[in-house]
């Protein structure tokens, strides 16, 4: 792979080629990117959808929406400190071609802004609840009709590829959906294959799926666009990474490492004790004890500590990228970047603590129980309705049912899977309250 497709600005039904040297710097298309991001009201429903805690009310928790936000913090600051090293190694991009560190720093942090974006309510719970109608709940019974893969996409329902159905897909008067930069797709785009074959190789690009199968063309598109790496056999739809995209999955980890961590002791579900012997391990070389002791409160000393661990693990990531770059662009780079870091046992040890007592927390496993009988009561109820409609068999309630959906969902598709997707789209757009609220409706609890 090489830089100068990899930073392509092309954006869905260009017909003339974006050049870098071209732009507006007051207004740079990679920038535009965020903008879009933001002011989309898939983004804006991210405030009411589950990080950690989910349906938390207390103010120390983060939703989708202000982890989203820390994380496109962290990822623009990776971004451009890569992009410096970048342009001294490669001046080309500088001198040719117009390139400035900020351009690696906006495209990491839209899509980072957007790596969220896709995710049902109720946190990734809401994900396996989808994947369960189908693969052992009522939905079970649409296996035959479908294909392999169609199947696979909705009983490993995955949030990743419906957050790039969300950013392109069209519809009246939104034609290639957000118009994103194809850099910024690429970035965004985690796991560059299908649903199948799953899991083919250890490979971290292997691990998951990033789009469905009605998909597919966008996909390769963007793709071919950028020059990614082919490596799926036949006919699999299988691509290396964009090598951006290790800074924008570096940038969750930090994240959710870190600021999970602090919400967890904020809530006091780990020790202060433990929780801060933890964190000074990971940040013994840069603390300032005096300035340490000073500090009265908890919080003032988490918040300190968590600020001083994001910095440690952005040079970090930064050193690992630049010191493996080459490798990334032959797509033979095939973990995380934090996996190669020197502070993976220090990391490993605040994940372990961070899901013994936050993640599994009974109070994160009743309400995930709730979700699951939300979802799939949404799901059966949706779905049948549009299933009647489809075979002009339509009851009244049914009529009623389908008032709810907004007239962006389409009911009249005539391809099977395409109904079925759709719903399930739907649902995972739908935020932690509303679907509770639907949920209500449906089963006559508001009137």
């Amino acid at each position: 792979m090489n830089w100068e497709q990899l930073l392509s600005l092309k954006r869905f039904g260009d017909t003339n080629k974006r050049l870098r040297k071209e732009q507006d710097e007051t207004r740079l298309g990679f920038e535009v990117d965020y903008d879009r991001i933001i002011f989309s009201s898939e983004f804006r429903s991210l405030q009411d959808k589950t990080q950690v805690v989910p349906l938390s009310k207390t103010d120390f928790v983060h939703t989708r929406l202000t982890h989203s936000l820390e994380v496109s913090v962290v990822g623009r600051s990776l971004g451009r400190k890569v992009g410096q090293k970048l342009l001294l190694k490669h001046p080309h991009l500088q001198s040719v071609h117009g390139y400035q560190a900020n351009d690696f720093g906006a495209i990491v942090a839209a899509s980072s802004l957007a790596h969220d974006i896709g995710n049902p309510p109720f946190g990734h719970s809401g994900e396996k609840a989808i994947g369960e109608f189908f693969k052992t709940g009522k939905g079970k019974v649409f296996k035959t009709e479908l294909t392999e893969k169609e199947y696979q996409d909705l009983c490993d329902f995955e949030g990743n590829a419906n957050g790039f159905k969300i950013l392109t897909q069209s519809r009246d008067g939104r034609e290639g959906g957000l118009r994103l930069s194809y850099a910024t797709l690429g970035a965004f785009m985690k796991y560059p294959k299908e649903s199948l074959p799953k899991k083919p190789t250890n490979h971290i690009t292997d691990k998951k799926y990033g789009f469905f199968q009605s998909d597919k063309e966008a996909f390769s598109e963007v793709a071919n666009e950028l020059g990614l790496i082919k490596r799926g056999k036949r006919d699999n739809a299988s691509f290396s990474r964009h090598p951006l995209t290790f800074l924008v999955e570096a940038a969750d980890d930090i994240c959710y490492t870190i600021i999970d961590f602090e919400d967890g002791i904020n809530l006091g579900l780990i020790q202060e004790e433990f929780a801060l012997e933890y964190l000074i391990n990971l940040v013994r070389d840069t603390i300032n004890t005096k300035k340490y002791h000073q500090l009265k409160n908890t919080q003032d000393r988490v918040s300190y500590l968590r600020a001083l661990a994001i910095n440690t693990l952005i040079f970090e990531a930064v050193d690992i990228f630049i010191k493996n770059e080459e490798a990334i662009l032959k797509g033979e780079f095939n973990t995380a970047l934090l996996d190669r870091s020197k502070y993976e046992a220090q990391i490993n040890d605040i994940i372990k603590m961070s899901v013994e007592n936050i993640y599994e927390s009974q109070e994160v496993v009743d309400k995930e129980i709730a979700g699951y009988e939300v979802i799939n009561k949404l799901l059966h109820v949706y779905i049948t309705a549009v299933q009647n409609k489809f075979n002009d068999n339509l009851s009244n309630y049914d009529k009623l049912i389908l008032k709810q959906l907004p007239k962006t969902i389409n009911t009249d598709h005539k391809n099977l899977y395409d109904q079925l997707l759709n719903i399930c789209h739907y649902v995972s757009l739908l935020s932690d309250s509303k679907a509770i609220m639907s949920y209500r409706k449906i089963k006559g609890f508001d009137f």
